[in-house]
């Protein structure tokens, strides 16, 4: 079984949304980095030299490589992603190797045989 990690980042008040809709899709998991800082297109803004910004979230997510292109659809849609600008963004990269993730794939086993 080959897998992706899925990295998602969105504002701090839409993770719990994005988790939902991922575990929806077929997740078996994830781990979650909070109170991450971002800036995009624009400089954030700041007062007296602190930042008013919304604090963002990082999350990490192995997928098997089946799954992962419509797990991450799935958050993009729940997350808004592309219809309100600085509210998140996901992607996803190869993984070479992974321990620890047996249970993970006795899960995933008979998702990822419907979906062939």
């Amino acid at each position: 079984m080959h897998f992706k990690l899925i990295i998602i980042m969105v504002e701090d008040e839409r993770t719990q949304k994005v988790l939902d809709a991922a575990r929806q899709a077929g997740t078996t998991g994830c781990t979650v980095l909070n109170q991450a800082r971002g800036e995009g297109v624009e400089p954030n803004k700041t007062f007296l030299g602190l930042s008013i910004d919304s604090q963002v979230d990082v999350i990490l997510m192995l997928a098997e490589e089946h799954m992962s292109r419509e797990i991450m659809e799935t958050v993009a849609i729940a997350g808004e992603f592309d219809e309100t600008p600085g509210t998140g963004i996901a992607f996803q990269i190869d993984v070479e190797d992974a321990i620890g993730v047996r249970h993970q794939i006795e899960a995933l086993v008979e998702a990822v045989e419907d979906r062939l």
